[in-house]
């Protein structure tokens, strides 16, 4: 078992002068920002968990996000511009456009793989890397009091001060503050058969919508193969519900994870974040309460 052993001294001091604007009528400080890199269904759930407590943040995305449980993810509003998860509104924007979308209570989502914000005069206190890649991330471009990782890849006290454990057991959630999660199974939890995978490189088109009854072997989406005129099926596993499906017109690459069938069948579910995700959520919540230097700001 890890130590739980949080820090009790800040790796950097917060630099400069916070500039403010305006949230709900109280000063929005820009020093007490939290980053959040991913808008993924285990990133929103995170998201949702500091949002609903108060704290502010900005998520960074890909130009052409590949989540599958779209419709709980707030990376969706790089395609849809605003997109909503549980009464909480995300809205794409410029970096010119962040201040004004915290004042409205919303959760900015800002095109920006390489974290290039944190170059800006917007000051972090802290940086959630939830963009679940599996491997050691690189260097952020500056630094910050408290870079906490989720899932494989981060190892506190190496690459990240806090890591968040993502694979389910009773660690799931928890913090560390010295060493690195479980490393990652490459099995997906459940029935493997659940997740559909891209059985080639091409075009994907969806035949049905998240939320909607599977029947086993029903057409669910097809793959154009590039250069072919030839389509490969992908027919659902078993009875269930489609819980997950990315967007139509992406080019996918074999093996890419494109859908995901739940066989509870329950079509509430597929519009609310799961379990898995907000027992994250809660982890990185504590990692940023731990700490005192942090937490003073955040509410300033």
């Amino acid at each position: 078992m890890r130590k739980d052993k949080p820090s009790t001294t800040a790796p950097g001091a917060f630099p400069g002068t916070a500039r403010q604007g305006r949230c709900g009528g109280r000063p929005v400080d820009k020093g007490a920002l939290v980053l959040l890199r991913g808008g993924g269904d285990l990133a929103s759930g995170i998201a949702l968990r500091l949002h609903k407590a108060g704290i502010k943040l900005v998520v960074t995305e890909l130009a052409q996000p590949l989540a599958v449980r779209r419709a709980v993810s707030f990376g969706e509003a790089v395609y849809e511009g605003v997109h909503t998860v549980e009464g909480v509104t995300a809205r794409r924007v410029e970096r010119e456009q962040i201040v004004s979308a915290l004042e409205a209570g919303e959760i900015p989502v800002l095109v920006d793989p390489d974290a290039d914000i944190l170059l800006s005069s917007f000051l972090f206190s802290t940086v959630i890397d939830a963009r679940l890649t599996k491997a050691p991330p690189g260097p952020l471009p500056v630094d910050i009091p408290l870079h906490i990782g989720v899932g494989p890849g981060f190892d506190a006290g190496v690459n990240c001060h806090a890591v968040i454990e993502t694979r389910r057991s009773h660690a799931l959630g928890r913090v560390y503050w010295d060493g690195a999660t479980q490393p990652d199974s490459g099995q997906p939890e459940g029935d493997p058969r659940r997740v559909l995978r891209a059985p080639q490189e091409g075009l994907f088109t969806g035949h049905k919508r998240i939320g909607e009854h599977c029947e086993a072997g029903e057409l669910i989406a097809e793959i154009q193969t590039s250069g072919e005129n030839r389509k490969m099926k992908i027919v659902s596993p078993f009875k269930g519900v489609l819980r997950g499906l990315i967007r139509d017109g992406i080019r996918v690459t074999k093996g890419l994870k494109v859908g995901d069938v739940d066989p509870r069948d329950d079509p509430q579910a597929c519009y609310l974040v799961s379990d898995k995700a907000l027992a994250i959520g809660g982890g990185a919540l504590e990692a940023i309460l731990t700490r005192k230097d942090i937490r003073e700001k955040l509410w300033e």
